[in-house]
This record gives structure tokens, C-alpha cells and sequence, in this order.
């Protein structure tokens, strides 16, 4: 087969899924003090980009803040028909896909409401879709220094998903003749020596994401084309429901080793060096700059070596999108040690990064400002905590008046040898019927809960009480998150939060 971007892939394990179970309607009629063990799956918008790490520098970033049915705007182009123009380029990009990419807002369109949608529609059993790319082709590591190219993604959740294959990745910037998109032409030879960083793919609707690296020459070579050096699928819960954060690092502050580790959520899963391709193939494929890439690929290699089949199938659902919170390039000249991306949540556009507590602690069995938090998702509110005391190293402060969907962000919690419950204090004045769950979550906000509590009418927003709950033993050091999460329609408030603790088991 001609070499050209994307070629894809050889066998991959098919990791299995994961059910998530959400809170129902039924949540609304739960009492105060009633104990749950429902699982819910935090799923938020995406708007607000994180501010890079320190000593980084943000060089480039995008909210997707236009109006509703609004298109990408001059940084972005369109990749439209099914192929590259240029030299050695190929029908079907080379991949085997059978959608045709229009710039059209039915294919490619912002929502209003902080998200870039990539929807892939079946009219009469021919596709369309959508793939765009920067205009710029600067993205480069510095020597001796690092990138980190982040998105936050929603991935499509079809109910038959056969063939859908989305993807954040990005190309080096010799495949690149003229111009960029369609307006450009393309040096499709250069494929797969110049370089190919795939941050983010799924097949199939699996609810799954791998992250690969391209290089040298096709087939086989050091980077085993057409496969490519990857970490194959890996289990990807929640990936469908909500926004996660999909990243790669380039680092070259080891200038005898450089290396590329992909993260989901700020965790490493997977790191390629230097070493396992050699200086020139490395060199050639890494050390320069790229462009970025976000596309929805219906049908082709990769999804048809999972399936064992020929994808699209007439059973495939047309219509689902992958939705895009932000794009992010951070750079740092490499001074000192590499900062691992953490876990980034996904607030909307008037969330609050963080809440501005001072009477902070870190320990489990002490009572944890509600305005301690250093992330969260949500219109958060920080207010003074009306009608109720403060104890001893609390602030005076609530988040107030919390919706489904919010969550706070507590990093560093120290839990020693263990605990086994979870008091909160908290108020509602929410109106009848009104009611939620307040749920702990470790270290990820797409993890399941270790324990909840509903809450209903306390009495008023400045009435408050100590509510009590059973969770499942937990030791060591966490980040934790409190998720609120309510079946009530319209998502009104139905909690406020002065402070909680985990006293010991």
C-alpha cells in the first residue's frame, strides 16, 4: 500500500468495557441521611483551558468560544473530500476510511456553549465528517526542553459504534509541500520518516483510547509500520459520558534519550525513547515542528482489524459526535525536572480554578474547607457559610448551592491507615422533591464512587448538619473529589458544603 498519514493498524486486544451506572430519577426522592451505593460517572463541559504548569508557557490554546452552529476559526483549516493533494497521496487518506470531510457546520460545528462537535452523518449509505488542522506547523519541542499538547475530549458514544474512529494526533511539518488543508498541498511521502503522534484514537465505539508513535520507513522499520510503536487499546471508562483529558509529552531534556509519554487524565500509560529507533530515525521523525489534527473517521484499518470485519455495517448509527473542550500546546525551555500533567477537570467557562482557601489541611481526619478545593467543574460559588460556626482550622466559607454535575478537587489528601467514613456538614434549601448524592471519588473524576450520601431539604440554605456516610476503606495519600450528582430535571441546586472529613476507621 502507498505510505501515507495514517496508515493504520495491525491487530490490536480489545480491552474489555466497563459499565457505568449513573444516578437515576429515583435519587430525587432519597431522605438526608439515607447511605447509596450508586456509581456515577462524572460527566461535565469542557470550556476553560488550564493554565500551564509552572515553569511552562502556554503557546498555544483553543475554547472553542463561538456562537452556536458557529465554525473552527483561522487557526484551523479543512481537510475536505477523502484524500490529500499531493505527491504520493492516496485515495482514502491511505487508511481505508469511506467518509467524504466537508467544511460544512452539519459536519464541523461549535455549540455555544464551549465545545467544537465532529459529527459524522449517513445520508442513503454515503458518509460525511469532519477533519480540520492547524494552520500552524510550529508545534516543536525546543532542545532541550519539552512539549505537551493536550485535549479534552468527549469521545462519540453511538449506539452502534462499528467503524466510528476518532482521533487527536498530529503530523510533522515536512509532509507539508504548501499551504495547509485543502488549499495546501502535501509531501504524502514523507509519511511515516517525518513523524506521527497519535495523542488520542478509538475504534468502534469502545470506549477505549491508544496512544502511537510513527517513524522511519513502510513497511516494518524500527517504528514497525504500518502498525507503528503503540500501546495498543486500553480500557477507557467513561470516555464516552464525559470529557477527559488525552496528552503527549515530547521531551528532549535527555539529549541522549528523548522520549514521547502519552497520559490520559495525567496519568503515563505509555512512553517511547530515542533508543528504540535510533538518532536519525528520531531526529527525522521528532525533532521539528507539527501541526494538530482532530478528525472522525468513519470505517478503514484500524477499526476493521478490531471487528474483524468491513466497517461502516448498516447497523451503524449515524449522527454521534466527538466533542472537543479545548486544544493545548504547553512548552518549557527544560530548566529542572519535567512536571507530570495532572488529572485536568473539565469546568465551564464561569467555573472557578480553584477556591482561595487559606485554612487548608491536607489530613483526612481533620475537617477540609469546602473552599480548599484547587479544581472543580461546575458554576462554583464561594460565599460565606451563613447560620453556621466555624470549628477550629476551618474557614467561614461554603461552596454554595451545588447543581448535578458540579465537582470539587482536594489534592493530597493524607488518609494514613485508614478510614472508613465520611462526615460532611452541608445545608439545602433545595424545593420539594429536590435531592442529590454527594460522592467521593479518588484520584480521577471518571472513577467510581467509594461512598455517597443523599441529601434533601435541611431546612434552608443556612441550616445546616453534619451528615454521615459509610465508604469503603481507603488508605495512603489521594487526590479527592466530591461529585454532586442529582436526577432532579433542569438541574437545580440542591447542596451546600462548609466542610468535611474522614475520621479514622
Amino acid at each position: 500500500m502507498q505510505p501515507t498519514p495514517r496508515m493504520r493498524r495491525g491487530l490490536r486486544i480489545r480491552s474489555p468495557r466497563r459499565a457505568v451506572l449513573a444516578a437515576g430519577a429515583a435519587v430525587t426522592a432519597l431522605l438526608a441521611a439515607t447511605l447509596t451505593s450508586l456509581t456515577f460517572a462524572a460527566s461535565s463541559s469542557a470550556t476553560t483551558v488550564p493554565g500551564p504548569p509552572s515553569g511552562w508557557t502556554t503557546t498555544y490554546s483553543d475554547s472553542f468560544s463561538g456562537s452556536a452552529g458557529s465554525g473552527v476559526d483561522s487557526g484551523w483549516t479543512h481537510d475536505t473530500g477523502t484524500q490529500y493533494n499531493g505527491t504520493g497521496c492516496t485515495a482514502q487518506y491511505g487508511t481505508g476510511e469511506v467518509e467524504s470531510n466537508t467544511s460544512s457546520t452539519a459536519n464541523v460545528s461549535e455549540d455555544g456553549s464551549g465545545h467544537l462537535n465532529i459529527t459524522a452523518v449517513n445520508s442513503g449509505g454515503s458518509w460525511t465528517s469532519g477533519r480540520i488542522e492547524t494552520t500552524s506547523d510550529s508545534f516543536e519541542a525546543p532542545a532541550g526542553g519539552e512539549m505537551e499538547v493536550s485535549a479534552s475530549i468527549k469521545q462519540p458514544n453511538p449506539a452502534s459504534g462499528v467503524g466510528y474512529w476518532p482521533a487527536f494526533w498530529m503530523l510533522g511539518a515536512g509532509f507539508r509541500s504548501s499551504g495547509a488543508g485543502t488549499s495546501g498541498t502535501m509531501d504524502c511521502s514523507n509519511w511515516p520518516s517525518a513523524g506521527e503522534i497519535d495523542v488520542m484514537e478509538d475504534v468502534n465505539g469502545l470506549s477505549e483510547h491508544s496512544g502511537t508513535f510513527h517513524c522511519g520507513v513502510d513497511p516494518g522499520g524500527p517504528c514497525n509500520e504500518t502498525t507503528g510503536l503503540g500501546s495498543g487499546l486500553q480500557s477507557c471508562s467513561g470516555c464516552q459520558t464525559g470529557y477527559n483529558t488525552y496528552s503527549a509529552i515530547v521531551n528532549r531534556t535527555n539529549t541522549s534519550n528523548e522520549s514521547i509519554t502519552f497520559y490520559l487524565n495525567g496519568n503515563a500509560y505509555y512512553t517511547v525513547t530515542e533508543s528504540q529507533v535510533g538518532t536519525s530515525t528520531w531526529q527525522a521523525a521528532v525533532d521539528h515542528g507539527f501541526f494538530l489534527i482532530l478528525d472522525l473517521a468513519i470505517g478503514g484499518a484500524y477499526p476493521n482489524a478490531i471487528c474483524g470485519c468491513s466497517s461502516p455495517t448498516s447497523a451503524t448509527s449515524s449522527g454521534a459526535a466527538m466533542s472537543v473542550g479545548y486544544v493545548a500546546v504547553y512548552e518549557t525551555s527544560g530548566s529542572g525536572a519535567s512536571p507530570t500533567p495532572t488529572p485536568t477537570p473539565t469546568p465551564t467557562a464561569t467555573s472557578t480554578g480553584s477556591g482561595g482557601g487559606t485554612s487548608c489541611s491536607t489530613t483526612a481526619t481533620a475537617d477540609i474547607s469546602a473552599d480548599c478545593y484547587r479544581g472543580s467543574s461546575g458554576s462554583i460559588s464561594v460565599t460565606p457559610a451563613s447560620g453556621d460556626t466555624s470549628p477550629s482550622g476551618v474557614d467561614g466559607n461554603q461552596a454554595a448551592q451545588l447543581t448535578n454535575g458540579d465537582y470539587l478537587e482536594y489534592p493530597g489528601i493524607n488518609f494514613g491507615s485508614g478510614s472508613r467514613q465520611f462526615d460532611a456538614r452541608v445545608a439545602s434549601g433545595a424545593a420539594g422533591g429536590v435531592s442529590g448524592l454527594v460522592e467521593v471519588v479518588l484520584d480521577n473524576p471518571s472513577n467510581a464512587p467509594v461512598g455517597s450520601f443523599a441529601v434533601g431539604n435541611t431546612g434552608g440554605w443556612s441550616t445546616w448538619r453534619t451528615v454521615p456516610a459509610n465508604i469503603s476503606e481507603v488508605t495512603g495519600t489521594h487526590t479527592v473529589y466530591l461529585e454532586f450528582s442529582s436526577g432532579a430535571s433542569g438541574s437545580p441546586p440542591f447542596v451546600s458544603l462548609h466542610y468535611f472529613s474522614f475520621p479514622t476507621s
